[in-house]
């Protein structure tokens, strides 16, 4: 049978947002189907399905298929509100399963506790010539009451398939919750990873790093290649297939804490194009609204507060979805870090989305993030923040008032209550690299050029780029790369912030420390 030809016109997508090409496609296409689209959980109208007291939407899972030979993949760790006692387990399978559930325990033979897991299957519409209809069946558990400061085993199977049998114990992996005290820590940061060969070495040196987790800012998996939020652009939801079995080495005992960047709009999907990432992510629920947002959250990790935003609501650059939150989000940003910054245990505030608010590279630096949240960052004294969207490594000195307000060279500390904020552009997760304007050199730990200032422009609303003249630009690198920053506690608290090539070289490092 010839499979359906369904789409927005590009002409007619070109003058629509995201939610009216959404609301085009659900009046042409009528799908007579049992299954429950990442669509549905988005909006949280399902009809013919149970809905646990939360409101979490639980999915019929049937098949045909044995579950005996349904095999699992792409384990995904996520932290729950509350990184101490809270874990979210998620896993992908190709076929449709009965009961998955997870075991656990505190030794890999002894996994006897049993949670049951659910199942959220996603359906994306064929296109005549383009791919065909693809169904896809991602699993989640819910882990809470867990203590603090603890190492667990867990396995992921269903009805036919036991992980604490023989034949599966060799997949038997492990996590660790948050401790119930500050104490040293380190994470890890990336934007922009995608399915390469350069992403899969990022996961592997970022691995030696033992962090306790990952932010992930954003532009995950590239399986809509244009970013535009349209359902026009060129997009294959298998590609996720193939990012969750790559990323599943190190995100299966690494929370992979990742918010929404441009191309994770997938406009098939839900008015906002998220209804993806509610099917295959389980993050945090504490946002303003988890339920169609879920990019959007806040957890405490020892002394550092985080905060996950999702930049396409702001973003003069990439349209699609500007304004849709009817500011919201940043309403719920402005009280977040004024919670935060209240709390007696939270030393630092870190802060990361997807566009950048300042970097001289491709994208270049976006006027809608700057004039709403930049005020905010200001205002409660955020400490660090981390973007991706640029394919580069790039970072400030302190920024104060749009300018830089004092220099931070390679081995410098900085402290925000002073000289002001410092942005790093942590865009070299995987994806094919960016460069900088031409005639402007990298420069890096080991290769530091004269610092000059560059020409560059940022984004207005009007999608008109604004030239200007970047006196902040201080550390620029060319090259895969990561974040891994330490979190100290002590008399003087402090972050040591360091920049890691993908051979495992340091290309940046700075210290942030409050009233040092």
């Amino acid at each position: 049978m010839d499979t359906p030809d369904v789409g927005v016109p590009p002409q007619l997508a070109e003058r629509l947002s995201m939610a009216e090409q959404y609301e085009y496609l659900r009046t042409r296409i009528t799908r007579r189907r049992t299954l429950v689209t990442a669509g549905a959980v988005a909006s949280g109208l399902l009809a013919g399905c149970s809905t646990t007291p939360g409101g979490t939407v639980r999915t019929p899972a049937t098949s045909r298929v044995r579950g005996s030979a349904v095999r699992p993949f792409g384990r995904h760790l996520a932290f729950g509100a509350d990184p101490k006692t809270r874990m979210r387990i998620s896993w992908q399978v190709p076929f449709a399963v009965r009961r998955p559930y997870v075991r656990l325990g505190h030794r890999p033979d002894d996994l006897g506790r049993q949670v049951e897991a659910e199942v959220r299957a996603l359906h994306t519409p064929g296109v005549r010539g383009v791919r065909p209809a693809v169904e896809q069946y991602y699993v989640h558990a819910a882990l809470d009451g867990l203590r603090p400061g603890t190492t667990y085993y867990y396995g992921v199977g269903h009805e036919g398939w036991d992980p604490a049998s023989p034949a599966h114990r060799s997949a038997i992996a492990s996590f660790r919750t948050a401790p119930a005290t500050p104490e040293r820590f380190v994470f890890t940061a990336f934007g922009d990873q995608g399915v390469s060969t350069g992403a899969d070495t990022n996961d592997h040196v970022l691995l030696r790093q033992n962090p306790a987790f990952h932010l992930h800012a954003g532009d995950i998996c590239y399986a809509d290649v244009n970013g535009a939020g349209k359902t026009s652009d060129g997009y294959d939801p298998r590609f996720w297939d193939l990012f969750l079995k790559q990323t599943e080495t190190v995100a299966k005992s690494v929370p992979w804490m990742v918010t929404t960047g441009n191309h994770d709009m997938e406009a098939w999907y839900s008015p906002n194009g998220y209804g993806g990432q509610l099917a295959r992510f389980s993050l945090p629920d504490n946002g303003f609204d988890p339920r169609r947002t879920p990019g959007v959250y806040a957890f405490a990790y020892g002394n550092v507060g985080f905060v996950a935003l999702d930049a396409n609501d702001v973003s003069h650059e990439i349209p699609a979805n500007f304004g849709h939150t009817g500011g919201r989000q940043t309403r719920w940003l402005d009280s977040t870090l004024g919670r935060l910054r209240a709390d007696k245990d939270v030393d630092f505030v870190v802060v990361f989305f997807h566009h950048c608010a300042y970097s001289t590279s491709q994208h270049a630096s976006d006027g809608g993030l700057r004039e709403q949240w930049l005020p905010l960052f200001a205002r409660h004294q955020v400490d660090l923040v981390i973007n991706g969207h640029n394919h580069v490594y790039e970072r400030t000195d302190a920024i104060r008032e749009g300018a830089a307000a004092r220099p931070v060279p390679v081995g410098a500390s900085t402290d925000p209550t002073r000289d002001g904020i410092v942005y790093v552009t942590a865009g070299g997760g995987g994806r094919d690299l960016y460069s900088f304007p031409s005639g402007v050199k990298d420069s890096y730990e080991g290769n530091i050029a004269r610092h000059d200032e560059v020409k560059t422009f940022h984004w207005t609303e009007s999608k008109v780029p604004v030239p200007e003249t970047a006196d902040w630009s201080r550390v620029r690198y060319t090259g895969f790369s990561f974040l891994s920053v330490e979190a100290e506690t002590g008399t003087v608290p402090r972050l040591k912030v360091s920049a890691l090539a993908q051979s495992g070289d340091r290309i940046d490092h700075f210290e942030v420390r409050r009233g040092g």
